[in-house]
């Protein structure tokens, strides 16, 4: 079969990219591993409860927010319910309880009431994240400073530092190996625009855009793996693939104009394989993929308001972090230490439980090494102890919530690599560490174009939903 455009995996950046490109009457084909669109931005179902795979909450979207534009083309607005979240998140350690609004100004009152001391850090703080592109330039030729070298600059109480890195987990597992400039982008988008959670789960949002590609005569094909690229000088031809369990279709084969990889960098690689995929490793070969994460997924037997928890995600960090400096050791700690987040869908009408029952889920960075060499025996019990840990530490947070359990499940680097295929589990694609190159194909194939994580874009929702946007306009102004 012929197409315009063939799309290697379905995540938010493939998706994105498909809809945009079917809407502009390109004929697509979207091949997903997995037997629902959308990676990350998945949910799955237990009993009662829908259990949301990745999204605690979106930043925006807002008027002056690009995925404004991008859902209205792509019918996302008006067919995706958005409900807004609470406050930005509750950070919690043995001496601090503190709610970080979303509005600015509302946060830089309460952390300047909370440290009176350090008003003027606190402003360059906001200045830098709500001001990132201006702020960036201002350090223009300069070794781009990563953030925690910038915290240690202009804050000298470290419980400061600790509150305002509360949630970066979204991003990274290290303030002193993650990119100012990119940490001011993703941040600053938080608290200029709010954030929102897709009310029915992140499925809701996946599922809309493979529609919207099959309602533009594109070609959603779940279960399929591409099992390889078919290379001809600087261009690629084609892809094969084939269903993932054993049928008598074989392999196929399907030619395109245009290859879109919305994948992990080093498996395209090595689908490529020869002296090109070899060059594509030679253009990653300095970025390393980031880091993964433990889930916890529970299902209550009511609102978890009615025994006294009044906050959609907080973030609590163990005692042992004292400094900034502590984060990445506490980070590869013993789960009884591991600092983590819990997120409490219950909150909002998130609509993940019937009424009169709720949703939430513990997470926390972890790691593939971790888990990937353990027996089947072994594995499953780290998974229950985690839990049993992470069960006992909620309890010290929200005394009676272990009464509430119906239902509970781990998941683990080694889940999301099953399911995404990414290297290391990593959820985040590459780290976004100082100085990181941009990754340019075209020197390869100058058909070859990234919709993923992994590309310049970076991780999470937004990332994805960039990166497969702007990878479709590139297609369409190469076409013209």
């Amino acid at each position: 079969m012929n197409y315009d455009v063939i799309i290697i995996g379905g995540g938010l950046g493939g998706l994105t990219a498909g809809a945009k490109l079917a809407r502009e009457g390109r004929k697509v084909l979207l091949i997903e591993q997995h037997d629902r669109p959308g990676g990350c931005a998945t949910t799955f179902t237990r009993g009662d409860f829908t259990m949301e795979v990745g999204l605690h909450e979106m930043d925006g979207p807002s008027p002056g927010d690009m995925k404004s534009r991008i859902f209205n083309e792509l019918g996302v607005t008006g067919n995706v319910e958005f409900i807004r979240v609470p406050e930005f998140y509750r950070f919690v350690n043995n001496h601090l309880d503190i709610v970080i609004p979303h509005d600015p100004a509302r946060a830089m009152n309460v952390l300047g009431k909370e440290f009176p001391g350090e008003t003027e850090g606190i402003r360059a703080f906001f200045d830098q994240i709500l001001n990132p592109k201006r702020k960036s330039g201002q350090n223009t030729g300069i070794n781009e400073p990563n953030l925690g070298e910038f915290l240690d600059s202009i804050i000298g109480n470290e419980d400061l530092k600790l509150v305002l890195l509360g949630n970066l987990g979204y991003f990274h597992h290290d303030p002193y190996s993650i990119s100012l400039n990119y940490y001011s982008a993703a941040q600053g988008s938080y608290y200029k625009g709010s954030a929102s959670y897709i009310k029915g789960g992140s499925q809701k949002l996946s599922d809309h855009l493979a529609h919207f590609i099959e309602s533009h005569e594109g070609t959603v094909l779940l279960n399929h793996l591409v099992t390889g690229i078919i290379a001809d000088g600087n261009k690629i031809k084609g892809v094969t693939y084939s269903r993932k369990k054993p049928s008598a279709d074989g392999v196929i084969t399907a030619i395109a104009d245009e290859i879109i990889a919305n994948a992990a960098l080093p498996n395209l690689a090595e689908l490529i394989g020869g002296e090109s995929g070899a060059g594509l490793n030679e253009i990653i070969t300095h970025q390393k993929p980031g880091a993964s994460l433990l889930t916890i997924y529970f299902g209550f037997r009511r609102p978890l308001r009615e025994i006294g928890n009044r906050h959609y995600s907080t973030f609590i960090f163990d005692d042992s972090v004292k400094t900034q400096a502590d984060i990445l050791e506490n980070n590869k700690s013993d789960f009884s230490r591991r600092s983590f987040a819990f997120v409490d869908y219950g909150q909002i009408d998130s609509a993940l439980a019937p009424e009169g029952k709720s949703v939430g889920a513990v997470c926390c960075i972890d790691w593939l090494s971790d888990w990937e060499h353990l027996s089947r025996a072994e594995y499953k019990k780290r998974k229950e102890d985690a839990t049993k840990i992470f069960i006992r530490r909620l309890e010290n947070l929200i005394p009676g919530i272990t009464d509430e359990i119906e239902y509970y499940e781990a998941g683990t680097p080694a889940t999301v690599k099953r399911y995404t295929l990414n290297p290391g589990g990593a959820v985040y694609g590459f780290a976004q560490v100082p100085g990181k190159p941009a990754v340019n194909l075209s020197g390869l194939f100058d058909n070859l174009h990234i919709a993923s994580a992994w590309g310049n874009t970076g991780g999470g929702f937004s990332g994805a939903l960039f990166a497969g946007y702007l990878c479709a306009l590139n297609v369409l102004r190469k076409r013209k």
